[in-house]
């Protein structure tokens, strides 16, 4: 299972939705091509100086949304990854590979900007349409 759920979230190109919301409850929702899966239950997320960021120093729980077109508009396939925050780092080892790997994708200018580094456990997965199948059928 966490192999399927990790080989789906890690593969290339996508994008996908993460939403955040402060402690007032105000939402917000930003897409993200550079998530990345490292084991069966963590996220890493890199992120500038921004307002998801913002977020989720002040509430850790966010939505990453995984969308993908089907052969109709009733057929999209996705998941829905609940996560929490584990850590926030700033410094070290970790945004250092993930600058050095945005600036392979997107360039150096893109990986300037890059601030934190946060990495997120994952509390829960749901089919993006859920009718209550398992998540497994809706990728």
């Amino acid at each position: 299972m966490a192999s399927k759920l990790m080989e789906y979230f890690n593969r290339q190109p996508r994008l996908g939705v993460l939403s955040t919301s402060n402690k007032a409850g105000e939402v917000n929702a930003a897409y993200f091509g550079s998530p990345c899966m490292m084991d069966e239950t963590t996220v890493l997320v890199a992120l500038g100086r921004n307002k998801t960021l913002e977020n989720l120093r002040e509430n850790p729980q966010a939505c990453y949304l995984i969308m993908e077109p089907g052969k109709s508009v009733f057929d999209w396939k996705g998941l829905r990854i609940y996560l929490k925050v584990a850590a926030i780092e700033t410094s070290g080892e970790k945004l250092e590979k993930m600058k050095a790997q945005i600036s392979e994708k997107a360039g150096k200018s893109a990986a300037k900007m890059i601030h934190a580094v946060v990495i997120f456990t994952i509390t829960g997965v749901r089919s993006l349409v859920d009718f209550g199948q398992e998540w497994e059928k809706s990728i």
